[in-house]
């Protein structure tokens, strides 16, 4: 699935866009602030109904506006279209609609336009808490383990559960004995999906992280939120005072982490900019492969300020394993000579300048 056109309304400086994309690789050019990480945004919010850059609505609509409206064609098998589009007021109001039909939950819109991002606040994702890491992990789990989001929803719901008797002053043991013995069942179905999902995705990292970049010593593991020798009813049961104490749930699915070192240290603390963004390109990369190979379909791939942190010969690595995931990519940068990367002659692709919020094709064929 690709997008094939996409109109834009009051969504930060985008008043009105429309445009029509390439099949294979888009390339937006402006200085900071022109809009081209909005444009990216817009395409974010399609896919997921929130922004990657702001929690709150207020920001993402533009300061004339009560609402904004992300509407595109989606391409979707031969010669097929179909139409799907999002409107957000700063009520709270969402509505999302697709081939005629309203979209009632996200994870229907994510499964419809799966989206990695790779931006400067990629970072985060080896600088940051566990919990990016978590959501890293379960949206690759998501996409190939039909059961895996009903296992993840019931266990969020023993956790909600526990913490709030663990919050009492006086507990019922039976009560929290329930809650426990069904979180631990949860949470043995989870770490099995999460598992098999890390045996197939830490080799296909390995590899294309190591077209990117050479560190050897690189590794990457999965925690599962407990120590394995202990069965998670036992620690649950045995640890009920420290739970008390800090009233929360210690143990589980939701304490789950993806460690990923240098010679036995956190890689954030050991690798430069360059080199962390080079790991997480390559994350969201291998991610987007392992998508492809269980769904025969392809992720979107939205790079935002592709040339920062990187020196032509690594940014020209990246853009070759963008290229070679036929996938469709839209990718921004400053300057057009920082994006000198020759596209091969069989790619689709298509330019565009992008000044005050309006956003225009360039012709590359008359470029020079």
């Amino acid at each position: 699935m690709s997008i094939s056109r996409l109109s834009v309304s009051n969504l930060r400086n985008l008043r009105s866009v429309n445009l029509e994309f390439a099949t294979d690789i888009n390339l937006f050019i402006g200085k900071n602030g022109s809009g081209k990480t909005s444009l990216l945004e817009s395409i974010y919010l399609l896919g997921l109904a929130r922004s990657f850059r702001s929690t709150k609505l207020k920001p993402i609509i533009n300061s004339q506006s009560q609402e904004c409206t992300v509407f595109a064609e989606l391409s979707v098998g031969r010669n097929r279209k179909l139409p799907l589009g999002l409107k957000r007021s700063l009520s709270g109001e969402l509505m999302i609609r697709y081939a005629g039909e309203k979209v009632r939950t996200v994870a229907q819109l994510a499964q419809l336009l799966p989206i990695q991002v790779i931006n400067p606040d990629t970072f985060q994702l080896l600088e940051g808490g566990p919990k990016l890491r978590r959501q890293f992990l379960d949206w690759g789990v998501f996409h190939v383990e039909h059961l895996y989001m009903e296992h993840w929803r019931q266990a969020q719901k023993c956790i909600k559960h526990r913490n709030s008797l663990l919050r009492r002053d006086k507990i019922s043991p039976t009560e929290l004995k329930v809650w426990s013995e069904s979180l631990a069942n949860l949470a043995s179905k989870i770490d099995q999906q999460r598992q098999l999902y890390i045996d197939q995705f830490v080799p296909v990292f390995n590899e294309i992280v190591s077209q990117l970049i050479d560190l050897p010593d690189l590794s990457l593991s999965y925690y599962s939120g407990w120590d394995k020798k202990v069965e998670l009813l036992d620690l649950l049961t045995s640890n009920f005072d420290k739970e008390q104490n800090q009233h929360r749930t210690l143990y589980g699915p939701h304490r789950a982490d993806l460690k990923v070192k240098v010679d036995g240290l956190p890689a954030d603390e050991i690798l430069s900019r360059g080199q962390l963004k080079l790991v997480t390109a390559a994350l969201k990369i291998a991610q987007g492969f392992l998508f492809n190979k269980f769904t025969n379909q392809q992720s979107i791939y939205l790079i935002d300020d592709i040339a920062a942190e990187l020196d032509n010969e690594k940014k020209n690595k990246l853009c070759q394993l963008i290229e070679a995931m036929n996938c469709q990519a839209f990718i921004t940068c400053v300057e057009e000579s920082s994006l000198d990367y020759e596209w091969h002659e069989t790619k689709d692709v298509k330019m565009f300048h992008v000044e005050h919020g309006q956003i225009k094709p360039v012709d590359r064929a008359d470029k020079g």
